[in-house]
């Protein structure tokens, strides 16, 4: 009995701790925040548009129009970021040949990502945080390569947000990498993020969150007539196609079907894009991505990953895949007049906050396991430290098994907690935790002796 009011009198006490955290934001973090510039996200934009289209199909030797230009300017951007950071962001044009597929792609293709790499500065962390957009975008017609498709939205606005990201970040430091990626070949097929997943997979990348943004930059709707700019979605899987068998019956037996990889980070995003971001509300969607569409991060899902896709709360369809032009009085066309880049500026934050927030954590805790063996009405939570970072404590998460997010957050040092909630009524994580609070990803406990 003694044992468990203690208990109970250390938990108000992390309640209070907990209380104090909620409202701490790192002030390297927000100075980053502070940093970003809707001007300067217009006129990533506005040149994105100005080279007419950017077509996966498009011209690759024309230096002012089509893919081949628009890839080569992201590349020159990203090396222009480089020259303040130190030697730790490089760029790439990541390229590989397709054949045509008797689909989407109609001729061989040279297929060209642009990925800037800011390389972490601690030699044993390996986790990569990846955010990504697709520079290129289509007309009605996807296989039309040659007519103007302005693409200012879809998805010069994700472009546009990771380069901003890259901007600023390069003149910091983070223990992990972060790697910012332009896919081609988004509107073909995915075929961009197909082949850097696959690369990632086969070369057993440390890939721990991809942040892909695609149709971030405007607050309206049509048919609807909403007008707002203070909600963001984010879209995550359930669970990957990978988790079968053994995997996929420890989901159902132990109730976690709303516990996978890329719905933990839709949480996170969450918590720490409200954490930082003012008049921002991150919405939650428990599908991996809207109906009759496809987004970047399903490559990397589908291969383990956990991948999130952010996307504006109001879409309006008169401006996506649609050739310019008036109509019965109304305006088609992915035009550069139809983006809020207030907007687009706080969602550019919520994305900076999120990727600085886990570069800069330790990595995750190890092997987190649940006691199952005996009946309790206390839940024994233990762990290992995690493999990098300096660490200060660890947060238990709680919440109801019907919540949509983690309730209560309890600091503690140890590696081992007895808390006085029960394992059968409540689900449970835990997060490593360093002295400026930044928080590594949460991780669900696995059953003790499984």
């Amino acid at each position: 009995m003694r044992h468990y009011f203690l208990l109970v009198a250390g938990l108000f006490s992390f309640h209070f701790v907990f209380g104090q955290t909620t409202i701490h934001r790192d002030p390297q973090i927000e100075k980053m925040l502070s940093e970003v510039s809707k001007d300067s996200l217009e006129s990533y934009i506005r040149k994105m548009v100005s080279f007419g289209t950017r077509n996966t199909l498009s011209t690759q030797t024309d230096p002012k129009r089509g893919i081949g230009a628009a890839r080569n300017w992201v590349l020159y951007k990203f090396n222009e970021f480089a020259k303040q950071s130190n030697g730790r962001l490089t760029a790439i044009i990541d390229t590989t040949t397709l054949q045509k597929d008797g689909r989407r792609v109609d001729t061989t293709l040279l297929l060209g990502n642009v990925v800037g790499t800011l390389k972490g500065t601690d030699p044993n962390d390996n986790r990569l945080f990846i955010i990504s957009g697709h520079l290129d975008n289509m007309r009605t017609n996807v296989m039309d390569r040659t007519g103007d498709a302005p693409g200012a939205n879809d998805d010069a606005s994700g472009v546009a947000a990771l380069l901003e990201c890259a901007r600023i970040m390069s003149k910091q430091s983070f223990p992990a990498t972060i790697l910012f990626v332009a896919f081609s070949g988004e509107e073909q097929g995915l075929l961009g993020a197909n082949y850097m997943s696959e690369k990632a997979r086969k070369a057993n990348w440390n890939i721990e969150a991809v942040l892909n943004n695609d149709i971030m930059g405007s607050n309206n709707s049509n048919e609807t007539n909403i007008i707002n700019n203070t909600k963001i979605r984010v879209f995550s899987e359930a669970f990957s196609v990978q988790d079968t068998g053994k995997v996929a019956l420890g989901i159902r037996s132990l109730g976690l079907e709303n516990d996978g990889k890329a719905r933990q980070l839709a949480r996170y995003v969450k918590e720490i894009g409200e954490r930082y971001v003012d008049n921002l509300e991150v919405m939650m969607i428990y599908r991996n991505d809207r109906f009759l569409r496809g987004g970047d991060h399903t490559p990397f899902v589908n291969r383990g990953y956990a991948a999130v896709r952010i996307t504006e709360m109001n879409e309006n369809y008169y401006h996506q895949h649609q050739d310019v032009r008036i109509e019965n009085g109304i305006q088609y066309g992915d035009l550069v007049e139809f983006m809020d880049f207030e907007y687009l500026r706080k969602n550019t934050c919520m994305n900076l906050a999120n990727l600085a927030n886990m570069a800069k954590a330790p990595s995750m805790p190890q092997e987190v396991k649940v006691e199952t063996k005996k009946l309790t009405n206390l839940t024994n939570l233990y762990w290992k430290a995690p493999v990098s970072g300096k660490v200060k404590g660890y947060y238990i998460l709680i919440r109801e098994t019907t919540s949509a997010v983690w309730q209560k957050k309890i600091f503690c040092t140890d590696t081992k907690a007895d808390i006085p909630y029960s394992k059968d009524n409540y689900f449970f994580a835990v997060q490593s935790v360093n002295e400026e609070g930044n928080e590594s990803l949460p991780v669900v406990p696995s059953p003790a002796g499984r």
